[in-house]
């Protein structure tokens, strides 16, 4: 008889044990059934205009996701809406948005955001990036960037640089050379960065930070001279140009990314599944090659990674951003 509380409190302790897995398997069991049924509709991927990078980026991983998933891609040009949609969306994972880092920027360019880059938006994989080049009119007497120093120090506010809109990666890229050079250049800026090259071309100004496959042609032809590539490594895309960091400048690191998010709060196992899906799909050779072809290196990272990256951007653009002045136009 004195066992019996013995053998009582063993035999509660195993009902409880078994409960516990019971429910624990019931719960995995939920979570892969809700795995393997995602998704059930066809997924919308809101994005920059038509044309533009991030539409282009979209449109080349959607026919491959489209055939993964078995569902239709919906690829909705919204501009810079496409933050705003994206972050009110139903978190199901059947809403993603594909954009460059002006959705985690903008805050510290503009008041009253409707969003928070960290807290509205789940990182699913940085995408692509596209470095950009320094290039410089040949009528300037300078063959590097160490050259183009002591130019600028020499002449303060007599140089110009052109560059699109405010708080566009070639207008960041200028700021940035601007603070760790010590150099005051005159910024000049245009409705798009189009019209910023063509500024160049035309002796307007004296230098530009131009997305590499838009400069390259007139490199090529002697129209203008390439000094050196933005990103923190050389870059295939830009045979045998050094960087910016490399030739004096040490830190210096300017791309435009282009990173795919879902809405905060999407399922972990949508997250996942999206990443594992896109990032193979990014991986095949024929795709990086047409990426490649367009001026863009695939990345194809993991949403870890893009959360690190994000706020890497942010704590060193957004001080550049803040020391200029830099407002949303």
């Amino acid at each position: 008889m004195e066992n019996e509380p013995v053998a009582k409190g063993n035999n509660m302790r195993v009902v409880d044990i078994h409960g516990m897995m019971v429910a624990g398997c019931a719960v995995f069991c939920a979570s892969i059934a809700g795995a393997q049924s995602y998704p059930i509709k066809p997924i919308r991927v809101v994005t920059t205009e038509a044309g533009s990078g991030g539409d282009f980026a979209i449109r080349q991983i959607a026919p491959g996701l489209s055939a993964k998933l078995g569902q239709q891609i919906v690829v909705d040009n919204r501009g810079s809406m496409a933050m705003s949609i994206a972050a009110r969306a139903n978190p199901d994972g059947h809403t993603l948005v594909l954009y460059g880092s002006t959705l985690w920027l903008l805050p510290f360019m503009r008041d009253n955001v409707p969003w928070d880059p960290l807290k509205d938006f789940a990182p699913i994989t940085l995408v692509v990036s596209a470095p950009n080049i320094l290039v410089v009119h040949p009528s300037l007497s300078v063959q590097s960037v160490k050259d183009l120093i002591a130019l600028a120090r020499s002449k303060p506010g007599e140089l110009n640089y052109s560059s699109g809109l405010a708080g566009t990666v070639s207008h960041l890229s200028g700021e940035l050379f601007k603070s760790l050079a010590g150099v005051n250049v005159v910024r000049i800026p245009y409705k798009g960065t189009g019209l910023a090259l063509n500024a160049l071309i035309g002796l307007q100004v004296q230098l530009m930070f131009s997305a590499a496959s838009a400069a390259s042609p007139y490199v090529k032809s002697g129209r203008l001279r390439a000094l050196a590539v933005t990103s923190a490594q050389p870059s295939a895309l830009l045979p045998g140009l050094p960087t910016v960091a490399s030739s004096g400048l040490p830190g210096y690191e300017s791309i435009l990314p282009f990173a795919l998010f879902a809405p905060a709060r999407t399922p972990v196992a949508h997250i996942q599944r999206l990443n594992t899906e896109v990032v193979g799909i990014l991986n095949e050779p024929e795709l990086k090659t047409r990426f490649f072809n367009a001026g863009t290196e695939v990345v194809a990272s993991s949403a870890e990674q893009l959360a690190a990256i994000m706020r890497s951007d942010m704590a060193r653009w957004g001080k550049v951003i803040k020391d200029a002045g830099i407002r949303d136009e």
